[in-house]
């Protein structure tokens, strides 16, 4: 089996899901495009933790709406797909000694079936949620991204799901034209991303300020860093729906 791919996905609004847009639409050319995943290991925003990484170890994951003021078409989605109990295990391997509990119920959140819902409509491959153990440091998760490497030759498709750029508070959606900021700081990360600096982006605070108002909470960076992680040096990099909505970056990188 080929070494698979390792994506980030910038995923924006959960109607991203049901829309018919450029973003949704680029999503589906990748599930078409893409080597076929045996399974896939996703890490969202949307699911932290503290004091332990946890990985979803349910057989059936439910479909989690994490939301709320969205129409009821949204909540009406419900992305079947199976889990994953084999590869749970084995990512909670691959991490020790560090503590990852085998969550036994957990469902996919919108950070996890909101991008694959059009990119894998059919709900076929299994999928595997990890949580972000917001305890660490962001070498921790950098390097967690590595350890996990080795499943990219079992046929895993490891995907990060979050925003390069969110800050909400900030984001003006009547006006979507991007801030300054955004769209430097935007620029700042790919620049960083080709050149493979990825220990400036490990370090992002010292960035400056226009990082620090981009990335705000973190919880949508982090799951950059396992993809960068996980990536081999000097493998080819490239981006999808490389755009920044609002104070959203939904700039998505390939690597492999």
């Amino acid at each position: 089996m080929p070494r698979m791919p390792v994506l980030f996905v910038g995923h924006g609004s959960p109607m991203n899901a049901i829309e018919d847009n450029a973003w949704s639409r680029d999503w589906r050319r990748l599930g078409r495009d893409l080597p076929r995943p045996r399974a896939i290991l996703m890490v969202s925003a949307h699911w932290e933790t503290r004091g332990a990484s946890a990985v979803g170890a349910s057989a059936t994951p439910e479909t989690i709406h994490d939301f709320y003021g969205f129409p009821r078409a949204l909540f009406d989605v419900r992305y079947a797909a199976p889990g994953d109990p084999a590869l749970a295990a084995r990512v909670a391997a691959l991490l020790a000694p560090d503590p990852v509990v085998q969550h036994p119920t957990r469902g996919l959140d919108h950070g996890a079936w909101g991008v694959l819902a059009p990119m894998y409509p059919d709900a076929d491959i299994p999928v595997v949620q990890l949580s972000l153990d917001r305890g660490r440091p962001e070498r921790w998760h950098y390097e967690a991204g590595r350890r996990l490497s080795p499943l990219r030759d079992e046929g895993v498709l490891i995907v990060g799901s979050g925003d390069i750029v969110h800050n909400l508070r900030a984001a003006d959606f009547r006006r979507p034209e991007a801030p300054a900021w955004a769209d430097r700081f935007n620029e700042e990360a790919k620049a960083l991303i080709i050149s493979g600096n990825h220990d400036a982006l490990i370090d992002w605070r010292e960035l400056g300020p226009d990082a620090e108002i981009a990335i705000n909470s973190a919880e949508h960076y982090l799951p950059l860093l396992y993809v960068l992680g996980a990536a081999d040096q000097g493998e080819a990099v490239g981006f999808f729906n490389d755009d920044v909505f609002a104070a959203i970056s939904m700039t998505g990188v390939k690597v492999g």
